[in-house]
């Protein structure tokens, strides 16, 4: 580059000006959503992020549903049956999805069951020669629902899955972990032992009873893990080419394109506060002690 273009270039980008005036204007630019414009795709960095975070969502959604709907139901099982192969199992079952890399997991999920048995596809969101539904809520999946096409339906939902599972395993290892030590405490106490006495059914003194209370601090690790998700599936989208904001961030870092980045940096900041929200309101629903006025 020859010093007038990169004298363009400086001007262009308002590094030419003091840095707190490239500060403010950097927060107003924020303020009225101007997040920058991909020097790569040559398209506002909002606009590229409104196309991508819906199928990152889609994705730690589908995660977090396989993460919560096993990690729940096992984490109970480990808990009353304390200290018996059950309880055995699963501990050797979270430990050891807790110290898997997510990206070799990515890799032998499809060497074996995507090359080896042809039962799922290897990578991407849909086949290239299909076309996507009509874009209502920007997740492949759920449109296809809403189109009624349920043939699309389910061939999103295979390509799905293998990515779902392996960015579900680290939640779904930590849940089973907080659920079944919260269940042992709640077990123990008198409410329960009350419960029993008046008759009612250990399905009922699990469910209504002890793990209503028990949930509260696993619902904040799910409020967490639903955050650390949309951050950490940046080695999940790229081995399995899905077209998220982690992909996303990942071109735009080996291309050194900054804007992209720090907007995907910002959505997850925001991304993060919202979820914590959430969850703070959940905390009444659980405990009717808790109430916000």
């Amino acid at each position: 580059a020859t010093p007038d273009m990169v004298q363009t270039v400086r001007h262009a980008y308002g590094l030419d000006r003091p840095l707190y005036i490239q500060y403010l204007t950097y927060m107003k630019n924020l303020a009225e959503g101007n997040w920058g414009t991909s020097i790569l795709t040559q398209r506002p960095v909002l606009s590229d992020l409104s196309t991508y975070f819906p199928n990152t969502m889609e994705l730690v959604l589908a995660a977090m549903i396989i993460a919560i709907g096993l990690g729940v139901p096992l984490g109970v099982i480990a808990a009353v049956s304390q200290n018996r192969w059950p309880d055995h199992l699963a501990r050797v079952f979270t430990i050891s999805f807790v110290s898997l890399p997510s990206f070799w997991f990515a890799i032998i999920l499809q060497l074996t069951i995507a090359f080896g048995l042809g039962l799922l596809p290897v990578s991407g969101q849909l086949p290239a020669l299909t076309l996507p539904p009509h874009r209502v809520t920007g997740m492949v999946a759920v449109d296809s629902l809403i189109a009624g096409n349920l043939p699309l339906f389910w061939i999103a939902f295979k390509h799905l899955i293998l990515p779902a599972f392996v960015q579900s395993i680290g939640a779904l290892a930590i849940i089973t972990r907080m659920v079944r030590a919260d269940m042992l405490g709640v077990l123990n106490q008198d409410f329960v032992r009350t419960a029993r006495a008046k008759g009612l059914s250990e399905r009922n003194v699990l469910i209504h009873h002890a793990l209503r209370n028990a949930f509260i601090p696993t619902l904040t690790l799910i409020g967490l893990s639903f955050g650390f998700s949309l951050g950490g599936s940046v080695l999940v989208e790229t081995v399995f080419d899905w077209p998220g904001i982690g992909l996303y961030a990942v071109t735009a870092a080996t291309q050194a394109d900054f804007e992209p980045i720090m907007g995907v940096t910002l959505l997850i900041g925001f991304a993060f506060v919202i979820v914590n929200l959430i969850v703070d309101l959940f905390y009444g629903v659980l405990d009717p002690q808790i109430r916000y006025s």
